[in-house]
């Protein structure tokens, strides 16, 4: 795995997410409540505070909680949580050492199907269903890991032309591209909110029952 990714926006970052199959499983699961680029600039934030040349799972998951907290949190911090995010990466690295005797590749490596992938994604310590199909994704279009049957694993995240997520990004123009169409459902998800269209009126009719 050596690919261009220019999901971070910084060379060594993304240099970084292209080689080394961990880096860009931490990435995705720190893009969450915080800009991509911040997320996806986390594992090299941490590999240059833990030295080495890549990350090492064994290592991260044998490390002291409070130290490792307190690597995450020190400025700048790895993320907008970054307890709650150290807690969940070690979580992440302990399934992969149990699991995969600690190689993050070995998760899609010795997958035969799309949809294979999407169930071992599944069970990573920190990944739902979303973030599962968008790393199915990423892999496929960023990283060249493509399974048979990868593209329907990955749902509409997986469709050529879409700017959906992070596995759509190759620049700066794809990245606003795809931050307009979060900030765009974020104001659906917000008016459909404050006009009951989540069963608001059917919850104030159970109340007056």
């Amino acid at each position: 795995m050596d690919q261009t990714v220019r999901i971070a926006q910084d060379p060594d970052a993304d240099a970084l997410l292209g080689r080394s199959p961990l880096a860009a499983m931490v990435g995705m699961l720190l893009d969450q409540q915080v800009p991509m680029e911040w997320a996806f600039s986390g594992p090299h934030t941490l590999l240059e505070r833990l030295g080495g040349d890549d990350l090492d799972a064994g290592r991260i998951a044998a490390m002291d909680p409070e130290e490792f907290t307190e690597l995450c949190a020190r400025k700048p911090a790895i993320h907008r949580y970054p307890g709650s995010m150290a807690k969940r990466v070690q979580q992440l690295c302990r399934h992969l050492v149990e699991h995969y005797d600690g190689d993050a590749a070995a998760v899609w490596r010795t997958a035969d199907t799309g949809e294979e992938l999407l169930s071992r994604l599944r069970e990573l310590p920190g990944y739902g269903e979303q973030k599962a199909r968008i790393f199915v994704a990423l892999l496929g279009k960023r990283l060249g890991v493509r399974p048979t049957g990868w593209r329907e694993a990955a749902g509409d995240y997986g469709k050529d032309g879409a700017y959906l997520s992070a596995a759509d990004i190759t620049g700066p123009e794809t990245l606003a591209r795809v931050r307009e169409h979060k900030q765009e459902m974020k104001r659906a998800a917000k008016e459909a909110k404050s006009t009951g269209g989540a069963g608001g009126p059917g919850k104030r009719a159970a109340r007056t029952r």
